[in-house]
């Protein structure tokens, strides 16, 4: 199963991607998994990501485009993969299009989970996460023991880029001016999978696996 994962902050990617990941037995790649691995990795392309990542900077498409191609072409990758965070714009998606065929590994499915603004707004708020293992928390779900991570016993915390409402809208906006044209580009492909990213994460769940039998059964 090959599979992009997109919607607006908050709608929960990480949580679902992480779900899937399990139930199909794919990794979840991330946009940020992707550049952490290549700074590791020691090459002259990951150090070229390095110095953007470091000053704080958008990766360029050319470069984004170019890590996409070599982590899709890892071992790990031979039963499938689920993309979060690639493409984020048209330009990568018609990539995405070309290294697929390239590498003779066809999108499956594209899922977009939809979720109202004021959704949005109420899980970035109150989202937190372990400084420690990166785990996820919410002040609607939080850990047992109060800023306490389940997982490793690391300091839950807020993040900084949560706090600000405003801020966030800002983003919100550039995720419906940049990457929400995707569902269209996709809906003309016969890719798009609209999944509703409201309730609990397993009544999602629960609805991305209904859809994605289906596809997998075409």
């Amino acid at each position: 199963m090959r599979l992009v994962i997109f919607g607006p902050q908050g709608a929960g990617k990480g949580t679902q991607g992480s779900l899937i990941s399990e139930e199909w037995g794919i990794p979840a790649i991330s946009t940020g998994d992707i550049f952490r691995w290549s700074i590791a990795q020691g090459t002259d392309l990951g150090g070229d990501v390095k110095v953007y990542v470091d000053n704080g900077d958008l990766v360029p498409d050319r470069l984004t485009v170019r890590l996409v191609r070599d982590r899709l072409a890892q071992e790990d990758t031979a039963s499938g993969w689920l993309l979060d965070g690639f493409p984020r714009n048209i330009g990568q998606a018609e990539a995405l299009d070309r290294l697929s065929a390239d590498l003779d590994a066809s999108l499956d499915a594209a899922l977009l989970l939809e979720v109202p603004e004021d959704v949005s707004l109420h899980r970035i708020l109150g989202r937190r996460v372990c400084s420690s293992c990166g785990r996820n928390y919410h002040v609607d779900v939080p850990p047992k023991e109060d800023s306490v991570c389940d997982a490793c016993g690391g300091e839950v915390v807020e993040r900084s880029d949560d706090n600000d409402k405003e801020a966030i809208r800002k983003r919100l906006r550039t995720y419906y001016d940049e990457t929400a044209p995707l569902a269209d580009f996709y809906e003309e492909h016969g890719l798009l999978r609209r999944i509703d990213g409201k309730g609990s994460p397993g009544a999602i769940f629960e609805r991305i696996k209904r859809d994605l039998k289906r596809v997998s059964h075409r």
